[in-house]
């Protein structure tokens, strides 16, 4: 019934042409007036929901502690003998801090730098006295030598302010606002800009590498997207040589990208790192259908020399498929809504609108503009049959390939797979934003750079809560403390920590005479408080608060990682958990990690396992839809061996070449699942079509690599070609894409048109053999669909709902059974018949 709807939505469309042509430029008007109310948030930390406990629990450390988010500014000078410590480098240290403090955003008050920081040093026995470390512009070597010494023999300054070797120094720029970011290292940039000389100098930090990821994304988008259009324009141009008819598929991907971008501003969302990929995505999405569409229409063209009877022709033909292929690729997107990340949810909520609204548009729009075109400029169009002969010439001999080497073809097809498995299973699981750019890019090489010289420029904030009043003052305490932060420092990933316990110590040691044997944790609470009632006199004693709370309930470890890996930051975390299982606190004691570099470690988990858990049921909503396109469990999971070895293939690969399953990966495992589909279904629904006309099966199967292989062999090389120019982008999450695109269009199209042909000669039968009384009646085919319905609540449920997965497994059995039990009573009712299944050749054209 739905194929009649839907073929007089496509007569109407092409006798209404400009009826569609309206209404579809007034949507497009309608979206593209949505755009100046765009919101753009590029915030990873937004990946997370607004009250998630991480979340939650980072802010309130960072109002707790006084922690900001800041830029780091590295000045390096490798060429001094002294490094950075000379006289003209130090002074330009200082004039840049001082000019940095008047950049709007930045909290001046908490920059880290040689002259906003204070010196202690014994001023004799049971004194100590705090100076600035660089209270103004120097004039001797002497004076600079100072400052280095003073530096190094400072916990919280060496490793952290000031490298070991001499040769380096960071800034330490707080920020009010990560999004502030940008705009600040820029302004940076131009303040340096005016000290040239020896010194070279660095801005990282994971807030200015994220704010500028999304800055330059963006102006990526702008650039990438359109020049992968322009790729698949020529390739089609190449392919079907008339101008008119490839600006068809071109406009309506434009149309829809615009569409579905203006609906979602429109409805108050904002454009985030995820939702700014919808472009890409959609742009070769939205032509598939189009490509197949064109490649019939230009084999069939000079067959019926008249462009409407030729275009009912193919729609006749690809209907069915276009459908299905549009429905899997958005049911793929849509899985994503399932995700624990706002972000992705929304991505694939939109993406899946875009892939259907593009399906709309190509049974509406390319039939309008293709009636729009005068038949005289198709005249010349279309493949003559020895041209067509020639070009199917390679096909044709594939197909026969195919069937002699069926099991040759198979048992490679095995080997694959098994080597695929392999790889799959030396993926390493790991993230870092700063990883996002291209080893070219400067961000990339002054983390390198940086982390070469320090302790490490990635923060985590490992807050102790012993929910006592003045437990933190207790030697034993801190000594504790001690002993875990030297536990940390020795497991490698970890630069240097700093806490109360670094700075007692210093303090004590500087009252005691600045003997290092006094380097250490005093025997008492009361000499622990004499030190920190010292310091409490210094320029800025509020220094004291970013690590224990007023009360000294609470305690702050700063942990310094060289690399933001989320391996690193995992190795981190459970070094915590294993020293405090190995050895018990002195009291007891909660603890709770804060900061960007575990928050990333977070919510990039927490989207590695919600893609693996969505791709699982969208990989079985898919099979159910197979199953209910070809009436046939067999056939379904026939369809469903392209993309099953496509993705094995595609994730074997990333684990033998060594590439992390980070963020990018992870998204792109809905397209894999969309797009590795598409060709099976067209070439599975035609050849069915093919044998029932034909009546032989390896008649039909020869003419499968006619035309329908041909329009398989064109939509790969449009898309698959079309999306290599993303290899050349600066950022790496374009790279992945343009790799993804490529692998999963190369490998689906050779194994859809070398395995399935190769199975089909093996099991003609089971291919092509309908169910006596169709497929309700079938107790075995029965039992598959109650079975596909139950996994489907229980995806449903676990998704959407606050049920967990252990209830809806429940629902879900409980489904399965009360549909199971109407599996012989349909048997019984009669009505069989009504629902026996048809063949292809037997049902009305559309």
């Amino acid at each position: 019934m739905y194929e009649r709807v839907f073929r007089k939505v496509i007569e109407w469309s092409m006798s209404r042409p400009w009826w569609v042509v309206g209404i579809t430029l007034f949507a497009v008007v309608v979206g593209v007036l949505q755009y100046p109310k765009i919101r753009v948030d590029t915030d990873p930390e937004n990946m997370l929901r607004k009250d998630e406990f991480v979340r939650l629990f980072h802010h309130q450390v960072k109002k707790e502690f006084g922690i900001y988010d800041f830029i780091v500014l590295g000045i390096v000078n490798e060429k001094h003998p002294n490094g950075v410590f000379n006289v003209q480098t130090l002074n330009k240290i200082y004039d840049i801090t001082e000019q940095i403090k008047n950049i709007d955003g930045v909290i001046k008050r908490e920059i880290i730098a040689p002259s906003t920081k204070d010196n202690i040093r014994q001023g004799g026995l049971g004194e100590v006295i705090f100076e600035w470390l660089m209270a103004g512009h120097i004039k001797t070597q002497k004076e600079a030598l100072r400052i280095r010494d003073e530096a190094m023999d400072n916990p919280l300054f060496y490793g952290t302010m000031v490298s070991e070797d001499g040769k380096a120094l960071c800034i330490y720029v707080p920020i009010k606002a990560k999004n502030m970011s940008y705009r600040i290292s820029q302004e940076i940039k131009r303040i340096i800009s005016k000290y040239p000389g020896d010194e070279k100098y660095y801005i990282t930090g994971l807030p200015v590498a994220e704010d500028t990821f999304g800055v330059e994304m963006f102006r990526q988008m702008a650039i990438s997207a359109p020049l992968a259009a322009l790729v698949i324009f020529l390739l089609m141009f190449i392919f079907f040589k008339n101008l008119q008819l490839i600006l068809s598929p071109m406009i309506m991907a434009i149309f829809t990208v615009l569409i579905t971008m203006g609906l979602l501003i429109g409805l108050g969302f904002p454009v985030h790192i995820m939702s700014s990929m919808i472009p890409v995505f959609l742009m070769p999405i939205a032509v598939l259908d189009s490509v197949h569409i064109l490649s019939e229409f230009f084999d069939k063209y000079r067959e019926y020399k008249d462009k409407r009877k030729t275009l009912l022709a193919v729609m006749d033909e690809l209907f069915i498929p276009m459908l299905y292929t549009s429905l899997t690729s958005a049911v793929g997107f849509f899985s994503l809504s399932f995700s624990p990340i706002p972000p992705v949810q929304v991505f694939g909520v939109f993406v899946a609108i875009g892939v259907m609204l593009a399906w709309v548009l190509t049974i509406t729009f390319i039939p309008a503009y293709i009636s729009l075109l005068p038949e005289r400029g198709l005249r010349d169009f279309g493949s003559k049959k020895k041209e067509g002969e020639n070009a199917s010439g390679i096909l044709y001999s594939l197909g026969e390939f195919t069937i002699r080497h069926r099991k040759g073809i198979v048992f490679a097809s095995l080997m694959i797979i098994l080597i695929s498995i392999v790889g799959i299973f030396k993926i390493r699981v790991n993230d870092n934003p700063v990883k996002w750019f291209t080893k070219r890019h400067e961000i990339r090489i002054a983390d390198e750079v940086l982390n070469r010289h320090f302790a490490g420029t990635y923060a985590a904030y490992l807050v102790l809560d012993a929910g006592k009043e003045g437990v933190f003052k207790e030697p034993v305490v801190l000594r504790y403390v001690e002993a875990l932060q030297k536990y940390l420092s020795d497991e490698g990933v970890v630069g240097k920590t700093s806490s109360l316990a670094d700075l007692v110590k210093k303090v004590y040691s500087e009252l005691m005479g600045g003997s290092k044997d006094y380097y250490r944790i005093p025997n008492t609470r009361r000499a622990v408080s004499q030190c920190l009632i010292s310091f409490e006199n210094s320029h800025k004693p509020d220094d004291l608060w970013h690590f224990v709370t007023p009360d000294y309930k609470k305690l702050n470890i700063w942990v310094q990682l060289k690399c933001g890996d989320n391996k690193d930051m995992e190795r981190v975390v459970k070094a915590v958990d294993s020293f405090v299982s190995n050895n018990p606190p002195p009291v007891k004691m909660k603890r709770n990690w804060a900061g960007l570099t575990y928050i990333n470690m977070v919510w990039q988990d927490k989207m590695v396992v919600g893609m693996f858990k969505n791709f699982l049921g969208s990989f079985f909503i898919v099979l159910f839809m197979m199953l209910f396109l070809f009436r046939s469990p067999i056939r379904a999971w026939i369809s469903m061996i392209p993309l099953t070895i496509t993705i094995l293939f595609i994730y074997g690969l990333l684990g033998w070449v060594g590439k992390d399953y980070d963020m990018p990966v992870a998204v792109l495992s809905a397209l894999t699942l969309g797009l590795s589909i598409d060709f099976a279904i067209h070439f599975i629904q035609r050849l069915r079509e093919g044998y029932y006309l034909i009546g032989d099966w390896q008649k039909a199967l020869r003419e499968m690599f006619g035309s329908p292989a041909r329009a398989i062999v064109r939509n790969a090389l449009v898309i698959a070609i079309g999306f290599l120019p993303l290899l050349a982008a600066p950022l790496v999450p374009y790279k992945t894409v343009g790799f993804f695109m490529f692998s999963i269009m190369a490998v689906s199209s050779i194994i859809t048109l070398l395995l399935l042909p190769a199975i089909v000669s093996l099991m003609p039968k089971v291919v092509f053999e309908e169910l006596e009384g169709g497929m309700l009646c079938n107790p075995r085919v029965c039992f598959v669909i109650a079975l596909s319905v139950g996994l489907a609540v229980a995806y449903v449920l676990a998704g959407y709902t606050v049920v967990g997965w252990a209830k809806s497994v429940y629902v879900s059995i409980f489904v399965v059974a009360v549909l199971m039990s109407f599996c012989p009573v349909i048997g019984r009712w009669g009505i069989c018949n009504r629902f026996q299944n048809k063949k292809p050749s037997d049902k009305k054209k559309v």
